[in-house]
């Protein structure tokens, strides 16, 4: 039997890792961090819950975030993850390439949505609320070479 693999995604946290958040990714197999990081600080931490795949967002201009690529591609329980910050620059049929997710930030609004075979999946905004948008995360479940996602509130 084929055991599931969970992965947190979480995005814009804005220099800000709310404790309710890595309480959240406790347990996972791997976290992917979307974007708009904010502080190099926060990779570490997330490293010390589960190995980390993060890409650079739009607010990630220091010298530190150089070294995080714009897109990235990880293949996880058989299924292969497109990420990258905003879903507006995606410039590639992630059906036609084989991908099972493109997994983005950027908006801050959470949205799990199919689109032609392929799930588009952004946690929403782990850090500083911004308007009337919930806080919140994400966790992708693959079993099987099937993906289930799923959105998680967290406290403001």
């Amino acid at each position: 039997m084929t055991e599931d693999i969970t992965v947190g995604v979480i995005s814009d946290t804005h220099g800000l890792l709310r404790p309710d958040a890595l309480e959240k990714l406790h347990g996972v197999d791997a976290i992917v961090h979307a974007g708009d990081v904010g502080d190099p600080e926060i990779l570490v931490q997330l490293r010390q819950v589960a190995p980390v795949t993060a890409v650079r967002g739009n607010i990630d201009t220091a010298a530190w975030s150089r070294s995080l690529p714009e897109t990235e591609v990880l293949k996880i329980g058989g299924v292969s993850l497109y990420v990258l910050h905003k879903v507006q620059e995606l410039d590639l049929d992630p059906s036609v390439a084989g991908f099972a997710a493109v997994i983005f930030g950027h908006s801050h609004k959470p949205l799990i949505e199919m689109r032609k075979d392929v799930l588009f999946f952004n946690p929403g905004s782990a850090g500083p609320r911004r308007f009337s948008l919930p806080i919140s995360l994400g966790k992708l479940t693959v079993r099987k070479g099937k993906l289930r996602a799923e959105l998680i509130e967290l406290k403001g």
